[in-house]
């Protein structure tokens, strides 16, 4: 800084978060002028990422959290940490800290951001209470349950009092720590600011499937504590009382403005800084921005609308055009294996809009998108359970939606949404207000070739990270159209493809995420690479699903081992190899049915399903199949399924070949087989094809020479018939063909690729596959030979296995303080004589099925 010249302007931002480093950050970098810059903040800390608090429990250390240190560490800026302004004296520009430090402004940042607030009940500054708002108070949160867990020798249990955002967070938290939790939510639904009240009851088996309980309708009216003033427990209106160890807070925040007011500026009755929409606070000096800053009578607990204020209020200290464009209340929770997200219009306020609605009944996804009345622009919308739609989606609110609605909602693997670029002025990354424009110009102008220096350029995808898919996306397009190299990378903390990490966690051994993460990854993963590491781990290692570490990456259905339905219970699906059922089996099947009054439907895959099962019911289940000699039908992972087969030569009279035999061979040989998707496999006896063989991922035919065997066929969205491989293999040469097969598949595939599209891939088609599978063209058929033995010899049955484990068993509660106690929020009606899941009319009329046993009521 020069000695000489006019004394350059002095800014003075209060506070030291988020929005204050990114306020400090865009005025520095948008001009060269010799700016005095002052933040004084009350921690004793850099400014850390608090959108990513959580992480902390899952090994994240405050230094990790640390914002960009660049900033305030430039030679125009001085950073007075640990210190509160205690008073601003407007007639002399002055602010007073508790030091008795006077330091003098020529414009004033308000950026002092909000408080948790508490519950204001009895006992709510009980020993074991907290809020969940700073370092500081996760660190204490911490520090507790590692002391009372010790003094009381025992698992603590936690009550998180708020169903919101922060809340199934702050119950992640809990978990994390070892701690059963319950959240308790004084509203009808989780995060009711949010979602609407059937993407609430969504989230809320997908909460309750984690092992957290959830207590909605119910207000807390005081907390109780033992002698040494340390709560034990909590009672509610209705009167009921409920133990626990800990609490935390999480029913909001408070704007921080009483320096704003003891100053006479003007406060929102409801709390908040009034602004205009360049940030300027009632005293034209004064600035206040973030979530102290009230906004059209609203002030907005989230960092997006914060980021947006910093960079209007940078732009017009330096007399540049901005204007703050009102709240982007956009969300995604942060809390792997629950995929939530909101944006936009997302409870179609907007006069005549649509909703389009697609639910799915066995993944437990609801999804909703909000439309105008000329079902054109997008609006809004809500998913739960499956929020991989969210960065493609979020873009587009307020514009065209450019096809068919429908498509958007689809699984993955269903119909592809509309491939359109995103105009330039479509808003890609809320949190920092990026536009598809910026990232097209980062990667052309700036030379950004990869997600990281997208991230350094433009800030995109540097705070929650939902939108880094849509980044990932936006780089491919236009990396695509320069001619470069495009990345095959699995996610943004792994830089390689999921065939690479393959074969990275194979020749290394390693054995866990945490030990593959620190060698070839960066960061804490994703809710992207955790599932295809567990699949991999499982593949290589042949460790239950549910074991150490890992049962902490599976995806939604394997965290219990049965498919949830979409009113919250389960399907029970036990193997039934090949069709082939014995008249005892049957009996056994249909008497478990009958006792825990299950739905029962005979599948497409030639076995007995049995629907309407409570979480804490699956254990019992299974103890009675298990001992009839079933096992896990494996239909809740991506894995063998079934193998279809007709009755072949055993009792048809066109049938050439053992077709049962063979499919129960081939079913006992690859179950439990996991890979990048699910797998099905068919066995015909005979040309007839009556198995529907050439729909499978492995097609095999019977003739009187022997076996043809044919592979890339599947059903779903986009059916495709398999193709011929090879033709008169005996048991023998057929076994070995599919061996290596499947395995090359699990070998090579891509993330959640079926072996259809896998198959079209291939460099050099069938031809180069037959060269792999029978000429070993790659040398690595003695690899996939011993890969397919290994899982041959170490197959058991998981739910034998968790059966056998108490500690595994222990997921398997309806609610984590009362394990037994049934789930009140199902109900069932009866309907060709079988209980189905009641709808809301069903309820008003009363025709529900009482108790456990199917009673028909006529």
């Amino acid at each position: 800084m020069s000695s000489t010249g006019p004394t350059p302007p002095h800014v003075v931002v209060v506070g030291a978060g988020m929005v204050a480093h990114r306020f400090v950050e865009s005025l520095l970098s948008r001009t060269d002028e010799a700016w005095r810059v002052t933040v004084i903040g009350e921690e004793p800390r850099h400014p850390y990422d608090r959108v990513g608090l959580t992480s902390f429990f899952a090994g994240a250390s405050a230094e990790d959290l640390e914002l960009d240190a660049s900033p305030l560490a430039d030679e125009r800026v001085r950073f007075v940490r640990g210190a509160t302004v205690t008073r601003i004296d407007r007639g002399i520009a002055e602010v007073v800290t508790d030091r008795g430090e006077r330091i003098g402004y020529d414009r004033l940042v308000l950026a002092t951001g909000s408080y948790a607030a508490r519950l204001a009940v009895d006992g709510y500054d009980h020993e074991g209470c907290f809020v969940y708002r700073t370092l500081d108070d996760v660190e204490a949160l911490e520090r507790f349950v590692e002391r009372r867990s010790a003094e009381l020798g025992r698992r603590l249990t936690g009550t998180v009092i708020g169903g919101g955002l922060l809340g199934l967070e702050a119950a992640g938290a809990l978990q994390g720590l070892d701690v059963d939790c319950t959240v308790v939510q004084s509203s009808d639904r989780l995060m009711s600011a949010q979602l609407d009240l059937p993407a609430g009851d969504a989230l809320r088996r997908l909460i309750e499937q984690r092992g957290i309980g959830v207590r909605t309708s119910a207000l807390t009216t005081r907390l109780d504590a033992d002698r040494s003033g340390q709560v034990i427990g909590l009672e509610f209106r209705d009167g009921s009382w409920e133990r626990t160890d800990v609490v935390v807070f999480t029913v909001g925040v408070r704007p921080r403005d009483e320096l704003a007011r003891a100053a006479g500026l003007t406060v929102d009755p409801r709390g908040g800084v009034v602004i205009d929409g360049g940030c300027d606070t009632s005293d034209p000096r004064i600035l206040a921005i973030g979530e102290v800053a009230s906004f059209g009578g609203q002030c907005v607990g989230l960092v997006a609308p914060g980021y947006a204020m910093a960079e209007v209020a940078a732009a017009r200290l330096l007399g540049l055009e901005a204007s703050f464009a009102g709240f982007d209340v956009s969300t995604k929770l942060k809390l792997s294996g629950v995929d939530v997200a909101s944006f936009g219009d997302a409870f179609a306020e907007t006069p005549g809009a649509l909703d389009v609605v697609y639910a799915d009944p066995i993944a437990g996804v609801y999804k909703k998108l909000v439309l105008s009345d000329d079902a054109k622009t997008l609006l809004g919308g809500i998913l739960v359970g499956d929020a991989s739609a969210y960065g493609s989606l979020r873009p587009l609110v307020g514009g065209a939606l450019g096809g068919d609605p429908v498509a958007y909602l689809m699984p993955q693997d269903g119909v592809a949404a509309p491939t359109g670029e995103l105009p330039d002025e479509a808003l890609v990354c809320s949190c920092n207000s990026v536009t598809a424009g910026g990232i097209r110009s980062a990667v052309h102008d700036e030379r950004c070739t990869d997600v990281k220096a997208i991230k350094a350029c433009t800030k995109a995808g540097a705070a929650c990270g939902s939108c880094v898919g849509m980044i990932t996306k936006l780089l491919g397009s236009e990396l695509a159209k320069t001619g470069a190299p495009l990345s095959s990378a699995l996610c943004e903390h792994f830089a390689m493809s999921r065939r690479q990490l393959f074969d990275a966690v194979r020749v290394s051994g390693l054995s866990t995420f945490s030990a593959v993460i620190e060698r070839f990854g960066t960061g804490r993963g994703c809710d992207i690479c955790k599932p295809v590491l567990a699949s991999i781990l499982s593949t290589l290692t042949g460790r239950h699903v549910l074991d150490g570490e890992n049962a902490t990456l599976q995806d939604t259905n394997d965290h219990v081992m049965a498919n949830m339905q979409k009113d919250g219970s389960y399907s029970v699906v036990p193997r039934i190899a090949g069709g082939e059922i014995t008249p005892e089996g049957l009996v056994v099947i249909g008497q478990v049915a009958q006792d825990f009054g299950l739905y029962t439907k005979i599948t497409g895959g030639q076995r007995i399903d049995m629907f309407g099962a409570r979480l804490e019911q699956l254990p019992e289940i299974w103890k009675r199949l298990v001992d009839a000699g079933f096992e896990s039908g494996h239909a809740y992972g991506k894995s063998l399924r079934t193998v279809k087969s007709c009755v072949g030569s055993t009792w048809c009279r066109y049938g050439v070949q053992d077709a049962v035999g063979m499919a129960v061979q081939l079913e006992l040989r690859y179950r439990g087989l996991r890979s990048p998707h699910k797998i099905k496999l068919g066995v015909s006896g005979c040309a007839r094809e009556c198995a529907e063989a050439r729909g499978k991922d492995v097609g095999v035919i019977a003739t009187e020479a022997g076996w043809n065997m044919y592979v890339g066929g599947n059903g779903g969205f986009t059916p495709r018939h398999a193709v011929l491989l090879v033709e008169g293999l005996d048991d023998a040469g057929l076994l070995q063909a599919i061996d290596r097969f499947l395995m090359y598949y699990v070998f090579t595939a891509d993330r959640l690729q079926r072996t259809a599209p896998w198959f079209e891939d291939l460099e050099g088609g069938i031809d180069e596959l037959r060269r792999v599978i029978f000429d070993d063209s790659l040398g690595i058929c003695a690899d996939l030979d011993a890969a397919m033995a290994r899982h041959v010899e170490n197959y058991e049955d998981e739910w034998k296995a968790t059966l056998d484990d108490p500690e595994k068993l222990r997921r398997f509660a309806s609610f984590v303080n009362a394990p037994t106690t049934p789930d009140p929020s199902l109900a069932y009606t009866a309907e060709r004589g079988q209980a189905r899941p009641a709808t809301p009319e069903d309820r008003d009329a009363g025709v529900l099925i009482a108790g456990t046993t199917l009673e028909v009521r006529r």
